[in-house]
Parts: structure tokens; sequence; C-alpha cells
């Protein structure tokens, strides 16, 4: 892929986002924002298409043509008393008493969040599809501590018992902090009982190449934060996974970036999108990928299924896979990608 993108300096420029070296242009979480790029075409890949123009190909499990990574950063998850009375009732329904009794014996605690995991994967199973929830392990006292990791026990183990993945969803400063990663990393890695992969950073700070190195440092084999918070589309020109290249080093890094196209916030706190709008953007962007055989990142956050916002995920899941996509988790792209680039 290198050897392929150095040769136009346009494209290799873009793809390693030359322009965001050392810029004085970020917004006040320290991003680099889409009205600051020189880059206006951020709703073509055209990274992606130059590589498929020039023989790049990948191929997906079961002769699927493209491929949807599906994400949930669990950023909040305390509810009000109604929300668990409602989470119990629910279980009970399913037929599942034991976490019935859960909720119930600690109501009134506010250590027991309202989860809508089991939800959440439910609908997604629905479609034959996977995903990974991003978790945050902030401590008492940190600035984005808004629940405790070691109290979710139980409902980790149902993720990851369901074929979902647990990843980390670093606090805002982490993306500066290999330390602090590593060692988020492993307490997480402690409460689930295996390595942690994965990584997206909270507010989507990113800083290009250092955290990159960082990630790598602490021993995560992929991250997926790469994206503009304020507009949806391709940050580097990419829809399909990569190794990043440092400019300063000359070399690439070694972990796999699967850029995040499509934010939930974006469309709507950002680009203040209605529905149809939000719709017709996501079916072109959805289509593009199709058309350059890539993978289609989606963030659709926890507290994001309320009101029509669930329904408009299902409406997503139901295009996706009525266009034959792999919709999967980013642990399951990793391991595919790697495996292929090894055969």
């Amino acid at each position: 892929m290198i050897d392929i993108l150095q040769k136009d300096k346009e494209i290799w420029d873009l793809f390693t986002r030359k322009e965001e070296y050392n810029s004085p242009i970020r917004d006040k979480y320290d991003r680099f924002p889409y009205y600051a790029s020189s880059n206006r075409n951020v709703f073509d890949p055209c990274v992606s298409k130059y590589l498929i123009d020039n023989g790049y190909r990948v191929q997906y499990p079961d002769n699927k043509s493209f491929a949807v990574c599906l994400t949930h950063d669990i950023d909040f998850l305390y509810g009000s008393i109604l929300n668990k009375c409602l989470a119990a009732s629910q279980y009970i329904r399913q037929g599942n008493p034991n976490k019935a009794l859960h909720f119930i014996a600690k109501m009134r605690s506010k250590n027991l969040p309202f989860c809508n995991f089991s939800t959440i994967m439910d609908l997604e199973e629905k479609y034959g599809a996977k995903s990974t929830f991003f978790f945050m392990v902030e401590s008492l006292g940190e600035q984005d501590y808004f629940y405790t990791i070691e109290n979710l026990e139980l409902e980790l183990g149902e993720i990851i018992d369901r074929g979902m993945e647990v990843g980390l969803h670093g606090g805002q400063p982490a993306y500066l902090n290999a330390q602090m990663m590593k060692e988020k990393k492993e307490r997480l890695e402690k409460i689930i009982h295996k390595p942690v992969i994965g990584y997206r950073n909270h507010f989507l700070r990113f800083m290009i190449p250092d955290t990159w190195e960082n990630l790598d440092k602490a021993g995560f084999q992929y991250d997926t934060t790469l994206a503009y918070a304020d507009c949806v589309g391709f940050r580097n020109g990419m829809c399909h996974p990569f190794r990043p290249y440092n400019l300063m080093t000359y070399r690439e890094i070694d972990i796999f970036e699967i850029p995040l196209i499509i934010m939930d916030n974006a469309l709507d706190l950002y680009m203040k999108l209605d529905n149809e709008k939000a719709w017709e953007l996501i079916k072109r962007l959805i289509n593009t990928v199709a058309q350059y055989y890539g993978v289609l990142t989606l963030l659709w956050h926890n507290n994001s299924f309320y009101d029509d916002k669930g329904d408009f995920y299902e409406r997503i899941l139901k295009y996706c896979a009525e266009k034959g996509a792999w919709m999967t988790s980013g642990e399951e792209i990793t391991k595919w990608i790697t495996n292929y680039n090894t055969r």
C-alpha cells in the first residue's frame, strides 16, 4: 500500500495528514477541525479510490464486497430508578430472572447503571451483526469519571459471551499519554480476563502522529479515533484499515487504524442535520464505501438509542444488510485484515 501511495504527492500528503503536523489550528479540545483542512472533498475517499484504481484489493468473509465496523462509545450510564424498573421488567419478560434480581437488589444504588447493552446486541444480532463497546476506565476525581468499570463485570461478561468486543475508551488526556493508556488497558483486562486490543479516545481527541505512537507503545492492535468531530466523512481519504506512516521517523507505525466515518453526534450536534438529510448523507457514504470495497466505521453512542435514534440505527443496519455488508466489530476487522495481509 505504501509503495502505491508514495507515487502521488497529493495523495501521499492526504493519506499521511501532512497538513496536521505542527498545525497551529486546533479547536478547544485540541482537535484538528474539518474547517481547517485544505481537503474540501471529505465525502470522497480519494486515497482509497487511488488504491483501487492501482490494483489494491481486499476480500472479506463469505465473499462480502464491503464491511461495516459497528462501534459504541460508553460515555454515560446512570439512569433514573424508573429506567432501572423498566430494565428489570424487560429481563423478566425475556426469561432472565437473575439479571432482573440484579437490578432490583441494587435499585437505589448509584453503583448500578442503567445499561441498554442487551437491547443493542439484540438488535444487531437480528441482522447477523457484531459490534465493539468502548468503555471508559476512569477513577473518582479524574476528568471523565462517569462510572466505575469494576461495577460492570456482569454486563462486560455478557457482551463478551455474546461474541461482541470490549475496547478501551480513553479519557480526554490519554491521547498524549502512553502510560495512561497502558494502565487503563491493563485495568480493563483484569475485569474481562482477555486482551484489550481496540481503542478510541474520548471526544475524538487525537494528535498526528503522536497518538498512534502512544497506542503502539501501550500495546494496542488497532485504533478507530481518526475522524473529524465536526463533520462525517473521510479525514485522510481512506475507507480501508491501514498502518499509519510517521513523516518524522520515516516508518510505518505498528498499529492498524480503522478510520471512523460516521459519528451520530457529528450529524446532529455539529452538522445540524435533520433525520432525512442525515439519512441521505449516510446512504451516500455507505454506497461510496461499498463501491470501493472498503470498511465503513459507525459510532452510535449507547445514549443514542432513545426516541427515534434507535429506529434510525436499525434503519442503517437494515440498509447495510440489504447491500450484503459484513457487519462486525473492530476486533474481527483487525483479525481479518492481519491474516489477509500475511497470506
